[in-house]
């Protein structure tokens, strides 16, 4: 094995700046709000080595403050799909043959450039396009996408590193990981900058060419994301940057003959509907595609009747509202035992008290606003139909107002019904309905939990007991991709918890893992016999 060969930079988490009043970076990050805020930038399309401005400009504004302009993208149309995808087309042989080591080059450049002078440049844009208080901003445009690149290198390598372990006299064994035959194609939500950049440049990193279409609501910080890679170095071609409506691009992408794979996160009905047009199509592509997805979730917590009281507060409290609830992996639904549910009660109205909801420049405010009005009104029917409903009661917010931004206030559902509405469906934004179970049916509760709707994301046990954990940690082994003992259903972090789920949740290819990686190569074994046989004649042959 070549291990010098191999050998990178060891990855360690990238720590997490506080942000405290007086601090420098908070001085440098406020500043670059102030700098962003004060501009209106015109974001192309980013296609070969072309930045595309079509004139059909669309507005960007920071969903709490919805009136201001933070600039305007410029939307394209079917022709810039096929523009993009022959780009990457044309860019793949000289990509792909590239020395590892100098793919891996690009991508740790990108990590040190994020982790320097674009530190407070991608969070402010996280901060302004997508609502993100500092802190949330910092763990995940800057810390996160810091660890994928750099994790996914270490990764990289430790694959090509794998070897058959034997080869036998007068025979070489050897494995070769290719890329996929055709383009990727990354399609990435609003809610995390890190995925956003994540699910474009793990593909890439591999040797792939893609095709990366962001939610519209991301496209602000996505653009930011595009300049790291281009000063990192990223050729021209190999990663190409689209803006379209989703139907516009599936049509070309789900029929192209080179469609090799989708990298995505969304919801769970897109990712069905892209599953199906894929399979209706097969027959037009060159080979079978990866299909690699995260999707929805309807988190869990369930606490026991050993549970500390204050720490389900905190866990349910930070779960459920860290960024208004818009994380796959948000507390959703709560099962609380009869005798603990009073202090768990008390100390998460305690904390909810003092929650300030506002915009993200505040750094007083821990509640900033739902992503667009699309969402507020989602969010606030769920809201306003749980206040009609009989068994139904709110005991925390309720209170919602879009006319500067789209500001919901944390709302606590205390429900008697489990499978009440609100315990069952994905919100997607900063709403717990909790359901209040007989402390003494500890294994029913599990079963509700197991079997309520079709998700398999995240959840969380609370317990002092070791038996009642084993027990849910058997009991839940299929409800959770990522599973948790005495904390919050959030905040996985790369190399520590690599994250997905299944069911309805995703195929569960656990991004921040080599497991993710692996999915974007396609293997090849060659065997080298160095002195070939001459007669077809087995020993066995013969008379006696």
């Amino acid at each position: 094995m070549l291990k010098g060969f191999f050998n990178v930079p060891n990855p360690v988490n990238e720590p997490v700046k506080v942000y405290a009043p007086g601090s420098p970076e908070r001085k440098e990050l406020q500043a670059a709000l102030k700098t962003a805020r004060a501009m209106q930038v015109d974001v192309p399309m980013y296609i070969g080595s072309e930045e595309i401005r079509t004139g059909n400009k669309h507005p960007m504004s920071p969903p709490h403050d919805h009136k201001h302009i933070l600039g305007y993208f410029h939307e394209g149309d079917a022709s810039h799909v096929e523009q993009a995808i022959n780009a990457a087309l044309g860019a793949k042989h000289a990509w792909e043959n590239m020395a590892w080591e100098q793919r891996a080059a690009i991508f740790l450049k990108a990590a040190d450039l994020i982790a320097g002078p674009y530190r407070s440049k991608i969070n402010a844009a996280t901060m302004l396009g997508q609502s993100k208080n500092a802190m949330q901003a910092e763990i995940d445009a800057a810390c996160e996408f810091i660890d994928f690149l750099r994790f996914n290198v270490k990764y990289m390598t430790e694959i090509y590193a794998q070897q058959p372990p034997v080869s036998g006299n007068g025979v070489w064994n050897r494995l070769e990981q290719r890329p996929l035959e055709g383009f990727i194609f990354a399609l990435t939500p609003f809610n995390f900058t890190a995925i956003a950049g994540n699910l474009p440049t793990s593909a890439a990193m591999m040797g792939n060419t893609i095709v990366w279409k962001p939610a519209y609501t991301q496209i602000y910080s996505a653009n930011v994301l595009m300049e790291v890679f281009k000063e990192a170095g990223v050729p021209d071609g190999v990663i190409n940057l689209i803006y379209v409506e989703g139907p516009v691009a599936g049509d070309i992408i789900f029929k192209h003959p080179d469609f090799a794979g989708i990298h995505f996160t969304g919801s769970t009905g897109v990712f069905q509907h892209i599953w199906k047009e894929i399979g209706a199509n097969i027959n037009k592509f060159k080979s079978y595609p990866r299909i690699v997805g995260e999707t929805g979730g309807k988190d869990f917590v369930i606490a026991h009747k050993s549970a500390n009281p204050k720490a389900v507060a905190v866990g349910l409290v930070r779960g459920a509202f860290e960024y208004q609830g818009q994380k796959c992996s948000a507390a959703s639904r709560a099962y609380i035992p009869s005798n603990i549910w009073e202090d768990v009660k008390k100390y998460m109205l305690e904390d909810l008290a003092t929650m300030t909801v506002g915009g993200t420049e505040d750094f007083t405010n821990f509640i900033n606003a739902v992503i667009d009005e699309k969402a507020f009104d989602k969010i606030s029917n769920y809201i306003t139909k749980a206040k009609d409903a009989e068994g139904v009661e709110i005991i925390s917010g309720g209170n919602f107002n879009k006319s500067e931004g789209y500001f919901i206030e944390p709302t606590v559902i205390l429900t008697q019904d489990p499978m009440f509405t609100t315990m069952c469906e994905e919100i997607f934004g900063p709403v717990l309905t909790i359901y209040v179970y007989n402390s003494e049916h500890f294994e029913e509760a599990l079963e509700l939990v197991d079997q309520t709707g079709p998700y398999a994301l995240t959840g969380a046990i609370f317990s002092q007991d070791r038996y009642a954990i084993e027990l849910a940690t058997t009991k839940l082994k299929n409800a959770a991709g990522n599973f948790y003992i005495n904390d919050k259903p959030t905040g996985a972090v790369v190399g520590q918890q690599p994250f997905g789920g299944a069911r309805a949740s995703g195929t569960n290819d656990k991004a921040g893992s080599m497991i993710n990686l692996l999915r974007w190569v396609s293997p090849r074994t060659i065997k080298e016999t160095f002195v070939s046989p001459e007669d077809y004649r087995y020993p066995f042959l013969g008379k006696d």
